[in-house]
């Protein structure tokens, strides 16, 4: 009776997380639009449609400050046996200040902070309540299916490499189907962010056998954010090395499935990769945390660069841990030619990582042929990415120009996107650029908005997704694999200061997506480090150990149900206004071989719409222009006298979805796609 009532009130605490976490996402303000997210303002939260959601969050802390005045002691002892004065002062500042997004107004970041503080320790203290209310042999059994599933406790505690075991690969099936199941649902396999619609028409002339697109007639009528157009040519000014993965896709009308695709091989690069720097059953700890992060996931599901630029980093750094381990040249090969790879992608990252890598091969005391090893890795980046040599040169003439380059002289100011400090930095983006141009203190909020990103995105736990590292760090037990991991995180932030951008609030801190995995490896350590004592109780196995990783079972296990749902349904769906309905329209009403003319704003209203257009504007497809005012409209039906005419207005206009208002059977009729 004794061990039932004690599962039953850890299934309460449980309960009242699963309640409490909700019941918070409701009061934050987040939602389809670009901006950070923020708890609601105080008036909002005592609103009729909001004042039950906050009483229930205050019930919860009320709940859980009773339970903390009576374990009390007992919690203060652990706390000191782990901590100094000082490693807690600094836990407690990351804890609190990554909780929330910076605000302008200092007063509401204050008060946003103090909220969000007190939901994060809450949810932090109903876990906790939970896993010690579990008794002894249902903490048995977790500890019992954690061995079968991630192996022994007893086993080498340095790094153990070897062949590869199926342990990743259901890990990784899974995380496919999900990203998969989420791109069809919820991002309804429509590009969402300017750069996507960038990448998916450049993938379609690719896939189509073409360097670039011939102008359009009616430029006016044809202007995509990203999209260079010139008075012969129309192409993307992002790097080729995307679109050209995109295209494999794209070529059979399933460009939406390369990134769940590669997110799923991930999986298995990421095991291998981690294999080579931890033991087995801290790598499989860390598998699993990844597989389980809505950041990652959200981000397999999307048309974005990221997915596929972390498949060539972990390569890079499989080459390189191999390289280091085995002195064999052909593992350096691997990792130039990846970090060449990632040059076609994105170039940044690359100079990034080829510095990060060069300077762990040069770093390795064990390694052999280090010098002759880092020259192998240089030699096959370069060589790779010289390929832009000649891409540059066919579209802007130069080759050492970079399209994108080209395109923001002509839409921006001339080294605006350059890399450094400076007062000519930025493309003046209020609310995402925190001031003109870029400085220090830019840098610093950058890196204060992507922190908490992370601390949202990364697990979504209701308790923030770093308290397990933030643990780790500061309980001063860190080993050289764990230096490795630290290292390139804080290589990451500090390299990607250097440029104006945070990378904004899509996907999270999607600038600092490389870290992911690091990330999760110091999760997985902060989780062991949490329940490990060096004794054991009086039935002879670790308990600690066992409720630590039950805490994180429990935290995924809520953000799984209340965190990715509510993500995906609040945020990514019709996420900027972009939707599918020029699609849908285009079968149900069978546009065929048409000029579709759209009213509306050039993002979203446009931009949806341009994603569908046929590379060149030939053949029987529909060919979708812009609308912008009366006069482009009438350029762009003389132009294409021989395709019969549809009027669309867009969502800016309808406050909903597309919506035809002329037809060419029927001018004035009106037909609206029901969604």
């Amino acid at each position: 009776m004794g061990a039932f009532g004690g599962v039953a009130r850890s299934a309460v605490w449980i309960a009242l997380g699963l309640i409490g976490q909700a019941a918070a996402l409701q009061l934050i303000e987040a939602g389809p639009t670009v901006r950070y997210q923020h708890y609601a303002p105080p008036d909002m939260l005592v609103a009729p449609d909001r004042a039950g959601f906050s009483a229930i969050v205050i019930a919860q802390a009320i709940i859980c400050g009773i339970a903390v005045s009576r374990q009390w002691p007992s919690m203060r002892t652990w706390l000191r046996s782990r901590f100094s004065g000082w490693k807690l002062l600094c836990f407690a500042m990351v804890f609190i200040l990554a909780s929330a997004a910076l605000s302008r107004s200092p007063s509401a970041y204050v008060l946003e902070l103090m909220l969000a503080t007190v939901v994060q320790l809450t949810a932090l203290i109903t876990v906790i309540m939970a896993v010690l209310s579990l008794p002894v042999p249902a903490i048995q059994r977790v500890w019992r299916a954690a061995a079968d599933l991630l192996g022994p406790e007893l086993q080498a505690s340095g790094p153990t490499p070897g062949s590869p075991d199926r342990f990743a690969l259901f890990p990784a099936i899974a995380v496919s189907i999900v990203a998969a199941i989420l791109s069809i649902i919820s991002y309804e396999r429509h590009p969402h962010i300017p750069d996507e619609v960038a990448y998916l028409l450049n993938a379609k002339y690719f896939a189509a056998g073409m360097l670039y697109m011939p102008a359009p007639p009616v430029p006016d009528a044809f202007d995509v954010d990203l999209m260079q157009l010139t008075p012969t040519r129309w192409f993307s000014s992002m790097p080729p090395g995307w679109p050209a993965i995109l295209a494999a896709g794209a070529r059979v009308n399933l460009a939406w499935l390369i990134n769940p695709v590669l997110a799923g091989i991930n999986v298995i690069l990421a095991y291998a990769f981690l294999r080579e720097i931890y033991a087995r059953r801290t790598a499989r700890l860390a598998l699993l945390l990844l597989c389980v992060s809505p950041w990652y996931v959200f981000m397999g599901m999307n048309f974005m660069t990221h997915t596929f630029s972390l498949t060539s980093a972990l390569l890079g750094a499989i080459g390189v841990a191999r390289l280091i381990r085995t002195g064999r040249l052909r593992w350096a090969s691997l990792a130039g030619g990846a970090i060449g790879v990632l040059s076609l992608t994105r170039p940044l990252e690359s100079l990034m990582m080829a510095i990060m890598l060069a300077l762990w091969s040069l770093a390795s005391r064990r390694g052999r042929h280090r010098i002759l090893g880092t020259v192998c890795i240089a030699a096959g980046s370069i060589v790779i990415g010289t390929l832009n040599l000649p891409y540059n040169k066919a579209l802007t003439g130069r080759i050492t120009e970079l399209p994108l380059t080209a395109y923001v002289s002509s839409h921006y100011a001339a080294g605006s996107n350059s890399l450094g400090f400076g007062p000519q930095r930025g493309w003046g983006w209020t609310g995402l650029d925190p001031f003109p141009g870029h400085d220090l203190k830019d840098a610093v909020i950058n890196a204060a908005l992507n922190l908490s990103a992370v601390n949202v995105e990364l697990f979504g736990w209701a308790c923030g997704s770093l308290v397990f590292i933030l643990f780790f760090l500061f309980s001063g037990k860190l080993k050289r694999s764990d230096y490795k991991m630290l290292a390139a995180i804080i290589g990451i932030v500090g390299f990607l200061s250097l440029y104006w951008f945070s990378g904004g609030p899509d996907f999270g801190a999607r600038y600092w997506f490389l870290m992911i995995v690091p990330l999760a490896a110091l999760t997985a350590r902060g989780i062991e480090l949490a329940g490990s004592s060096g004794t054991r109780d009086s039935v002879g196995f670790p308990a600690g150990a066992a409720r630590s990783l039950a805490a994180a079972v429990i935290l995924s296990a809520m953000s799984l149900v209340t965190f990715m749902p509510w993500r995906g349904i609040d945020k990514y769906y019709h996420y900027r206004g972009m939707r599918p309905d020029v699609r849908n329209l285009a079968t149900k009403l069978s546009f065929g071989r048409s000029l579709v003319l759209i009213e509306g704003k050039r993002h979203p209203d446009f931009a949806s719409a341009a994603a569908y257009e046929t590379p060149g504007l030939a053949g029987d497809a529909p060919v979708y222009a812009w609308a912008r005012s009366p006069q482009i409209a009438t350029e762009a039906t003389s132009a294409f006298p021989d395709r019969p005419v549809w009027v669309l207005q867009g969502p800016s206009i309808t406050g909903a979805g597309y919506r035809v208002i002329r037809r060419p059977d029927a001018p004035r009729a009106s037909v609206e796609l029901n969604r």
